[in-house]
């Protein structure tokens, strides 16, 4: 479902790339789910990398459709400091990298929930029945309405969560 695929792309950029990386996508990859590459060269131009112009000297130039997608951090230690010690796994492969990827990364995105009486959540931590041992550092991520999408579908937490799954899986195909 490339439409679903595409708004899932949009949820990951406007949601999830502030602190998930996917160090294994590159731009040209959209091309999978209907990007044109005019899109796909507008999309990588968002982007600054860096390079080194003919003397040598290091600049900042505008992405490429051949750039994998910009990490939000410069390193693992940046990612864990700027998210309470916890870095946030890459999501290139995350499908892949969980048992039952699909339906698993689905149930954490939806099943955050007040946790049960005597249940001992740290500060800084979330309930999520679906993460092993039930608590998790990434805040609940979707909320209604969060993103707009171009093509008019109605973000319901739900609807995002299923579009960035389906976004997840074509990437780690």
């Amino acid at each position: 479902d490339k439409q679903s695929a595409q708004r899932g792309y949009q949820v990951y950029k406007e949601v999830c790339a502030s602190c998930h990386s996917m160090k294994l996508f590159s731009f040209r990859d959209l091309a999978g789910i209907g990007f044109s590459d005019a899109e796909i060269k507008e999309i990588a131009k968002e982007y600054k990398y860096p390079d080194l112009d003919d003397t040598g000297e290091v600049i900042e130039r505008d992405g490429k459709p051949n750039d994998k997608f910009k990490s939000p951090y410069p390193n693992d230690h940046a990612a864990a400091a700027a998210n309470g010690g916890a870095t946030p796994p890459d999501l290139s492969l995350i499908i892949k990298a969980r048992e039952n990827g699909a339906n698993y990364v689905d149930s954490i995105l939806t099943g955050y929930e007040d946790a049960p009486a005597g249940h001992e959540i740290p500060a800084g931590k979330y309930y999520n029945p679906y993460f092993p041992g039930g608590v998790i550092a990434m805040p609940h991520p979707l909320n209604e309405g969060q993103v707009t999408y171009q093509d008019g579908t109605k973000a319901t937490v739900e609807q995002m969560s299923k579009d960035l799954v389906n976004f997840l899986q074509f990437a780690a195909e």
